[in-house]
């Protein structure tokens, strides 16, 4: 597989990426993203492990290409009992701000349900507002503060939360978000 080159990257194909579950071929491609989306991230996730790990599931995004399949983004969470709890959410540097990302949340909020999950959580940096912004708008709610979180700035992290995840009301909204967001990129 070729090593990514932004300037080869199709915006057109890009909004209309497809997703799928993480296979093995993809962890060179993985790693990069996390690199690069986490930096100072220590230690970086190990993806062949978590591929063996069975209450970790993860989901790229990715764009056919003549050479193989692109993968543009990633997303992950762990399946606690009925909790699922979002480990990360990466995209490409030069993809970004092309509504991806929102595209992977949303996958991943749908395979959270789908696997049994009542509820579901993560951590963003306090000072990542684009990021609350969109989890606030699916529906996630700040529940706390885990003080000094990040060790590479010691920033803390907001904890959010979706608490019931059943509910009609909660499934129309991801419905009608997905709607929203399809009319927009697509």
């Amino acid at each position: 597989m070729p090593v990514w080159k932004p300037k080869r990257f199709n915006w057109e194909k890009a909004v209309r990426c497809k997703i799928r579950q993480i296979k093995q071929r993809d962890i060179r491609q993985a790693t990069e993203i996390e690199r690069e989306a986490f930096p100072s991230m220590e230690p970086s996730t190990n993806f062949e492990r978590e591929l063996k790990n069975g209450i970790a599931h993860y989901i790229v995004a990715y764009e056919d290409k003549e050479d193989g399949q692109q993968i543009i983004g990633l997303a992950g969470y762990w399946l606690l009992i009925k909790e699922a709890h979002i480990v990360n959410i990466a995209v490409r540097q030069p993809c970004r701000r092309h509504g991806i990302g929102e595209r992977l949340l949303a996958s991943l909020i749908e395979a959270a349900i789908k696997k049994g999950a009542k509820s579901i959580t993560l951590e963003v940096r306090a000072s990542d507002d684009i990021a609350k912004n969109l989890y606030i708008k699916y529906g996630f709610k700040e529940e706390g503060v885990r003080r000094g979180y990040y060790l590479d700035n010691r920033e803390d992290a907001i904890i959010m939360t979706i608490g019931n995840l059943e509910t009609d009301e909660f499934r129309t909204r991801i419905k009608e978000l997905k709607k929203n967001h399809s009319a927009r990129w697509n």
